[in-house]
Parts: C-alpha cells; structure tokens; sequence
C-alpha cells in the first residue's frame, strides 16, 4: 500500500499556494475568519468539481464521511454547510479571478509551443461568450430578460492548448461587442470572432494597435471594391478583394481599406464571407483562422458539461462568481498537470480518473496514466490455476 500523499494532495501542491495568500491579503480575505480560511475554502470548492458535487449538503456529506483524510487535504474539520455558505457568500470573488488569472499565465506558457495546425507564428486568439441560465426569482440581481436572468462568460482563448487567456462575467443583458472594451490589443496577435463584434470602431482600435482580426461580414454592409486578387477556386476561395466602406458613420470610424473573402464550403455547400485586416495571409489561411474558432464554442460546451456551473451553491453575485473562478481555476490546474507530467490522456479522461480517486495514495502520474488499470495488492502467481491444461 502506497503510504505517501492523497492524489488530492498531490494535486493542490501544483498551485502556487504563496500567490494565493497574497491575493487574500490583498482583499482582506481571511478578516476576522475564525473556522474556515480562504484557502480552506478553495480546496474544498476545487474537492466539489472534482468529485461532481451537487449541492452544500452534498459536499458536507462527503467530506465527513472521509473525516480522517481531511487533514491530508489541508482540512482541519469537517465544513459545515451553513459556514460554507457564508464564507461563498462573503469573501471576495476577486481573491479567486486573479488566482485562476495566475494560472493562466502559467498554462499559456506551458502551451506556448503547441502547434496550431496552421503555419503560423503569431498568437491567435477565439473570442467568444456563453450565457448562463438562472432563475429570476432566485438571482434577481442577473438582468437577462423581463422573465429570464442569466450570467454571460465572455471568453478569449488562446488557441494554442485551448487555454482562456481573458475571462469576464457580466450579466446577461450585456452584449458580446462591449467585450472588445475590456480588452488589451496584443500587437501581431490575430482575434477570430464572429459577427456579433462586428463594430468598425472598436474594431480600427484593434487595427491601431497593430493587431489583426478576422470576422464575418453582415448582410448590410456598405462598401465598394477597390480590387481582385485572383483565387484558386478549387480551395473554396471564390473571391479576395480589397474594399472600402461607405456608410457614413463607418468610414468614419474605420477610414482604413479592409480585406474581403467569399469561402464556399464544398461539404456543407454554404457560403461565408469573411473580413480582415491582414492583407499578407494566404486567402486558404482566413478562412481556417476563422473555422478554428470553433474551439471556443466547444471549450463552453465542454465547461457545462464537466465543470459545476450550472448548479450553483449560492444565489449571491459573489457566490456565483467565485465558483465560476474557482471552476476556471480547476480547469486551467488540470491542464498544467497534465502538460507538466506529459500525459496523453485528454483533460476529461484526466477529470474522470480523478472523480474517483482523489483519496487514493499514490504517485500521481501513475494514478492518470489511465493505459492500464490501477491494482495496489495484485493477486500472486503462484496459486493453482482451475482451468489450467
């Protein structure tokens, strides 16, 4: 029997526990706190997502009926719901975005090198949102609609190693253009998105920052064509122009030339117009930029599938912001174990593994190597053998 760390253990020993407390002590997270400290908190918010918890007596319920191992995850006593429910409800949720901020940075860096698929250098990036549904009675404070509330999770991710570079949650009434707002240009980096971000001057301030974008056109976009670069038809290119706009309030905020593709795609027979500022890029190039973009709507699906943030364990803005953070956080740790102990195994395999085995002891590698089945005590080779020949 392995005698050394849980795999919970193990695992909490990848976050940067110092940063952590400088974050708490930044927003006075531990004041006046007398039973459970922040960090405290966040194991066992991290112990709900990966076990797929459901509810605070659901958690309750299972930390105590491990009351012995507790202190091996840096426990010192069994929660009790209600103190859970406080401290969900009263430290703040900013202690645990900068956190999940942190790991961010250490994942990105970690992925730096992943291959695109695409020959490329340059940092792209998928900028995307998802809506989170919510009872109006219960979070009323979530403006969605006149009998909906929601939260919206707009997202930037990098497409090297699908890691979310920039996260923001709003309320479900903001719309997706305003995220543009919150972001800082990065010069070189190529932003996918989709029509809904089309807004010519948030988009000539992207422009200006030496930035590149690729996105659709809407149906009702005023321009002329200035030129025609010719096309080999049998990619899917049907055209590649040069145009300017000539809306009068849009070749005011975007007086620059832009750049338009027509894309066929043969199996689906549709037909996409793409715009950009990129000038250099094979017309082949947009258009895979563009359909790379995907990832971000499968991150949100995969987010809602495997992380708990739909069922939430309070009704307050802070509570459902913290557990949204500490979801991110849970994901983005994942991701850095498995670059850094160069498994092959997918993050959901990961997550599967772990769901059952955190209060398992032994080496941590060898619990999510996940290419053979795990046996502590195997059976010896010496016994009779009843259908031997």
């Amino acid at each position: 029997m392995n005698l050394g760390k849980t795999l919970f253990a193990q695992l909490m020993d990848f976050l940067p526990w110092t940063t952590f407390a400088r974050y708490v002590q930044r927003y006075d997270g531990d004041r006046r706190c007398r039973t459970l400290t922040c960090a405290e908190q966040f194991r066992i918010m991290a112990f709900a997502q990966l076990t797929y918890r459901e509810s605070l007596r659901d958690i309750e319920a299972c930390l105590a009926a491990q009351a012995g191992k507790l202190y091996h995850m840096g426990l010192r006593d069994s929660p009790c719901r209600a103190t859970l429910a406080d401290a969900n409800e009263l430290r703040d949720w900013r202690i645990y975005a900068d956190f999940a901020q942190r790991l961010i940075d250490q994942a990105r860096k970690l992925y730096a090198q992943e291959d695109l698929g695409l020959e490329l250098t340059n940092t792209v990036y998928a900028l995307g949102s998802t809506t989170i549904d919510l009872c109006l009675s219960v979070f009323p404070w979530a403006h969605f609609r006149t009998t909906k509330a929601a939260v919206k999770m707009h997202t930037l991710l990098d497409l090297r190693g699908a890691i979310p570079s920039f996260i923001h949650i709003s309320e479900g009434k903001l719309h997706d253009v305003h995220a543009l707002d919150l972001l800082i240009p990065e010069a070189g980096a190529i932003y996918v998105m989709d029509r809904a971000y089309v807004d010519f001057e948030r988009l000539h301030v992207l422009h200006l920052a030496g930035s590149f974008f690729v996105t659709r056109t809407k149906s009702n976009m005023d321009f002329h064509r200035l030129y025609s670069a010719p096309t080999d038809r049998s990619s899917g290119v049907i055209c590649d122009q040069t145009i300017a706009l000539d809306g009068f309030y849009t070749q005011q905020h975007y007086p620059e030339h832009l750049r338009r593709n027509r894309f066929r795609d043969a199996e689906s027979g549709k037909t996409l117009v793409f715009l950009t500022n990129n000038f250099t890029l094979p017309a082949a190039a947009v258009c895979a930029l563009y359909k790379s973009r995907w990832q971000v709507e499968l991150l949100f699906k995969w987010v809602k599938q495997h992380l708990r943030i739909k069922r939430f364990f309070g009704t307050s803005e802070n509570a459902i912001k913290s557990q949204i953070w500490i979801a991110v956080s849970v994901y983005v740790l994942v991701a850095i174990v498995k670059k850094r102990l160069n498994l092959d195994a997918s993050l959901y395999t990961l997550l599967q593994i772990l769901s059952v085995t955190l209060f398992e002891k032994m080496p941590l590698q060898q619990a999510l190597a996940a290419n053979e089945p795990i046996t502590e005590n195997p059976m010896p080779h010496n016994q009779l053998n009843l259908f031997a020949v």
